[in-house]
């Protein structure tokens, strides 16, 4: 079992009037006042539930299927090594760009603009979020080779 513990100050988390934790009773936290210096402990403890969640889309299985099947895994272990040094890199060079004054400011406009036609390309109709949808399905299963 996890468990957070950590000291807040008062006004970040209580205001001068009491506090109305009926409804939040049911949580998995304690509130433990120290009086020295006027603070507020918060301790929480993970449940042991384990929760199935949509987002993982069976990556994890699908990655161990390539692995145990793949005949070549100093190529995939030299290919994860690659990626990697490109995320790296790539991470690097957009920060070096960022620090331009110009040419930031400009990649910020073409992500603006960029992000507001996505918006209404694929997600403001229910037709093209299904389109986008067969599309995430399809390249996720062409990369895997599926």
């Amino acid at each position: 079992m996890a468990s957070i513990s950590a000291t807040l100050p008062p006004p970040l988390l209580l205001t001068q009037r009491k506090p109305n934790l009926t409804s939040i009773q049911k949580l998995p936290f304690s509130l433990i006042r120290e009086k020295r210096n006027r603070s507020i402990a918060l301790m929480v403890k993970a449940s042991g539930e384990n929760s199935d969640s949509s987002t993982d889309l069976n990556v994890v299985s699908s990655i161990q299927n390539v692995w145990d099947k793949s005949e070549d895994r100093l190529g995939l272990i030299g290919l994860s090594f690659a990626g990697i040094v490109a995320l790296w890199a790539s991470l690097n060079l957009i920060t070096t760009i960022d620090k331009l004054p110009v040419i930031s400011t400009g990649f910020e406009l073409v992500g603006i603009l960029f992000s507001t036609w996505f918006t209404y390309r694929y997600l403001l109709f229910k037709p093209d979020r299904e389109e986008l949808s067969q599309i995430v399905k399809k390249s996720v299963a062409d990369i895997l080779g599926q």
